[in-house]
C-alpha cells in the first residue's frame, strides 16, 4: 500500500507540473512547427520510450537510422518514472525531439500542448485513412492531430486447444458471444484437478479495462461519453459483463487467484497450461506458447454476440520544445510506411499500425496472427484527458467499482463507481 501511495503520489505531482508548464510549451497557432515538408539532413534525434516500448522503439530506430541521413538516439525510463520524467523536461523546456507514451495518455499530453501539432503533415499523407483510427482520436485534441500509433496491443480471448480437446469441445470452434465463452469455460473446468476455465484480474482496474470493456463494446455499450467528461459504468451493458465473470467466479470456474491477481502473475497464469479459455493481451500468444501451451486465438465478444477489442499500445509525437520539427516528422512519417509496417512491425510479429496491412507476407503464415491483426479496425481507445486518475491509478475509483462489482454490491458499487469516475474525470 505504501508503494501505491508513493506512485500515486509521483503521478499528481507529474500530473500538477505539466498543467503549469502546458502554455509554454505549446498549444498556439505557430506549434505546427513551421515549414510542412519532412527533412532528411543529418539531424540526431532524441526519443524517449517507456520499457514497455523499449524494444519496438529500437528497432523502428535501427531501420531509420539504415537508410536515413538522420538519426534517431532511443532512450528508455522505467514505466513507472516515465510520467514524472516527462513533467520534469517539459518543465525545463527540455522535451526530446521525440517522446512516445502509453495510447490512454495521448489526450492529456495533447491538451497540455507537450507535443507539436501535426494535423496538416499528417493530413498529407497518403496513408492517413489507413491509420489505426483508435489511436489517431486519441491523439486528436481540440479538431487538431498532436500524436500518431507507435506501437499496437490488443485484447483477444486466448484459449488452450488440448484443453478444449480433452474437455470434448473442437478446438476449432471458440466462442462467438460472452454467454458461450462462459459454458466453454465451464465444460474446461470440469475437468477438475488443478484445472481451472478461466483466469482474470479481478484486483487490476487495468487488466479489467483491456479484457471486459470490449464486451460492452461489442454489446452497443459506451463506457465514456465522446468527450470523455461523463462515465457510463453503471450501463446495463457494463452490469451484464460483470455479471457473467462473478458467476464463474462464485460457481469456481474462474481460477481462486483472480480475486487477488493485481497483474504480475497474470500471463503466469495462463503459461501454466491449467486455464482453458481467457482474455487476455494479444502479445502474450507467442509467450504463452513458447511454454509448449498450444493456444487458440478468437475476438472478445458482447454476451450475445458482436465483437471489439481494446487498442493499446503507444502514441508518439514530437515534443513541443523541439527545434528539429521537420526532421521528426521524416521518422514519423517512416513508421508508417509499408516498409516500417511490414519489415520492421510485422516482421517481428508486432500488429501494424495501417488497417491495410492486417494480412502480409509475415502474418500470412499464421491465421491467428492476421485474425490479431484484424480486429484493430474494430476496436476502441478510450478518450479521456483524467483517464489515468479516474481509471488506471490504483486509488481511482474504477478499481474500488471493480472490487464492488465483482465481490460485493454490484449495483451499489456501479452506480457509486460512476459517480466518483465522472466527477474525477471533470476535474482540472
Amino acid at each position: 500500500m505504501a508503494r501505491y501511495r508513493a506512485r500515486r503520489a509521483v503521478a499528481l505531482a507529474a500530473a500538477a507540473l505539466l498543467m503549469t508548464v502546458a502554455t509554454a510549451c505549446g498549444g498556439d497557432d505557430g506549434a505546427t512547427g513551421g515549414d510542412q515538408a519532412a527533412v532528411d539532413d543529418g539531424a540526431t534525434l532524441t526519443l524517449w520510450t517507456r520499457a514497455a516500448t523499449e524494444a519496438m522503439s529500437k528497432a523502428y530506430a535501427e531501420a531509420y537510422n539504415a537508410t536515413h541521413k538522420n538519426k534517431v538516439q532511443v532512450t528508455a525510463y522505467p514505466n513507472e518514472e516515465y510520467p514524472a520524467k516527462l513533467a520534469s523536461a517539459a518543465g525545463a523546456k527540455a522535451l526530446p525531439d521525440l517522446f512516445a507514451a502509453d495510447v490512454v495518455f495521448a489526450p492529456q499530453y495533447a491538451s497540455q500542448g507537450l507535443w507539436l501539432d501535426v494535423t496538416d503533415r499528417f493530413g498529407a499523407l497518403d496513408v492517413k485513412d489507413k491509420v489505426a483510427p483508435a489511436h489517431v482520436r486519441a491523439g486528436t485534441w481540440e479538431g487538431r492531430t498532436y500524436a500518431v500509433p507507435h506501437t499496437i496491443d490488443m485484447s483477444v480471448m486466448l484459449y488452450n486447444k488440448d484443453l478444449y480437446t480433452r474437455a470434448g469441445l473442437d478446438p476449432e470452434k471458440p466462442p462467438t458471444t460472452l454467454k458461450e465463452f462462459a459454458e466453454q469455460a465451464r465444460a474446461v473446468d470440469k475437468l477438475g484437478g488443478d484445472v481451472n476455465g478461466t483466469y482474470f484480474g479481478g484486483n487490476c482496474g487495468g487488466c479489467v479495462e483491456f479484457t471486459f470493456w470490449p464486451s460492452v463494446w461489442a454489446a452497443g455499450g459506451d463506457v465514456l461519453d465522446d468527450k470523455g467528461t461523463n462515465a457510463r459504468v453503471d450501463s446495463p451493458e457494463m452490469a451484464e459483463v460483470f455479471a457473467l465473470y462473478r458467476s464463474l467466479y462464485e460457481e469456481g470456474v474462474a481460477a481462486p487467484a483472480s480475486r487477488d491477481e493485481a497483474g504480475p502473475t497474470w500471463l503466469g497464469a495462463l503459461q501454466n497450461g491449467k486455464i482453458g479459455i481467457a482474455p487476455g493481451p494479444s502479445v502474450w500468444l507467442g509467450l504463452i506458447e513458447e511454454k509448449g501451451v498450444k493456444m487458440g486465438v478468437a475476438p472478445i465478444s458482447g454476451p450475445d454476440g458482436g465483437e471489439s477489442t481494446f487498442v493499446g499500445g503507444d502514441a508518439i509525437g514530437i515534443g513541443a520544445t523541439s527545434g528539429k520539427a521537420a526532421q521528426a516528422w521524416d521518422f514519423l512519417a517512416w513508421t508508417m510506411s509499408d516498409e516500417a509496417q511490414v519489415e520492421v512491425v510485422a516482421k517481428n510479429k508486432g500488429v501494424p499500425t495501417r488497417t491495410d496491412l492486417a494480412s502480409n507476407k509475415y502474418s500470412q503464415a499464421d491465421e491467428r496472427i492476421v485474425l490479431i491483426n484484424s480486429l484493430m479496425a474494430k476496436g476502441r481507445t478510450p478518450y479521456a484527458r483524467n483517464f489515468n486518475a479516474s481509471f488506471n491509478d490504483p486509488q481511482s475509483p474504477w478499481l474500488q467499482t471493480v472490487r464492488g462489482a465483482l465481490f460485493d454490491d454490484a449495483a451499489a458499487a456501479l452506480a457509486k463507481g460512476n459517480a466518483d469516475i465522472t466527477k474525477s474525470l471533470q476535474q482540472g
